[in-house]
């Protein structure tokens, strides 16, 4: 049987075209997690992907799992729980309270824990440090559920443009990260004119919340219609069932 190569990335190498992908979606081997390659990558619907240790490995699989923030769906009892949450958002001991970039390095840590205790995780320490990196000049975020003060699931990923890359979740309670996509989805389509999220490769799970696979080619060019619109700032706060930002109430 013939090897199959993939080009390998030097500090200055540019990507190969998505194109080249092999047929499981791997690109490129090698580079970098500097800001300006990650960003560079999701600007051309690549992400990485690979164990510690191990080369940094570059994906794009076609299809691509896509979620369309308005085609979100709720089952009646998680409707139900979603209801409640709303009614109770502002009390003083709310079901859940559901906040943004309070808690960025705890929702990667956590995802990367509770993955690691599963089936393994990639989410190794350089990739922590370099989302962290992503987060601090305003293009990685997290949304966090709580109850009381205690952090219950969560999630986190890029933005870039007018498009959202989902890259992990975690719940340690029921439903939680699901109410964390929820209100991402709200969020985004409320304050940032966002209707997308990459959610990489497809799931049950995810499937099952309305997400779709799309023809490889559709998505770069949906990439390239929004990842070059401004990317809008996202604040830190509470949000609300409409999608709404709020300033941190005392706890």
């Amino acid at each position: 049987m013939p090897l199959i190569s993939i080009p390998w990335l030097e500090h200055d190498t540019p990507f190969p075209p998505v194109e080249m992908a092999l047929s499981n979606g791997l690109v490129a081997a090698g580079g970098d997690l500097s800001i300006s390659r990650l960003l560079t990558a999701y600007e051309h619907g690549l992400f990485p992907w690979y164990n510690q240790g191990e080369p940094i490995l570059w994906w794009s699989p076609d299809p691509r799992t896509v979620l369309s923030c308005d085609q979100f769906k709720q089952s009646s009892s998680f409707a139900k729980l979603c209801r409640q949450i709303a009614r109770a958002e502002f009390s003083p001991t709310p079901t859940f309270r559901i906040t943004t970039n309070v808690a960025f390095l705890q929702v990667i840590q956590l995802c990367a824990q509770t993955r690691q205790h599963k089936e393994g995780t990639w989410i190794s320490p350089d990739i922590i440090h370099a989302y962290y990196n992503l987060h601090l000049i305003q293009h990685a975020h997290s949304i966090e559920v709580w109850q009381g003060n205690t952090l219950v699931g969560g999630l986190y990923g890029v933005q870039l443009g007018r498009f959202f890359y989902g890259e992990s979740m975690f719940s340690l309670v029921s439903n939680a990260s699901k109410i964390a996509l929820y209100y991402l989805t709200r969020y985004l389509m409320a304050e940032h004119h966002i209707h997308y999220i990459d959610c990489q490769q497809d799931t049950p799970h995810l499937l099952s919340l309305g997400a779709r696979t799309i023809a490889r080619t559709d998505f770069t060019q949906l990439l390239k219609k929004l990842t070059s619109a401004d990317t809008t700032a996202w604040g830190q706060g509470q949000l609300c069932a409409q999608g709404k930002l709020h300033p941190l109430a005392a706890h």
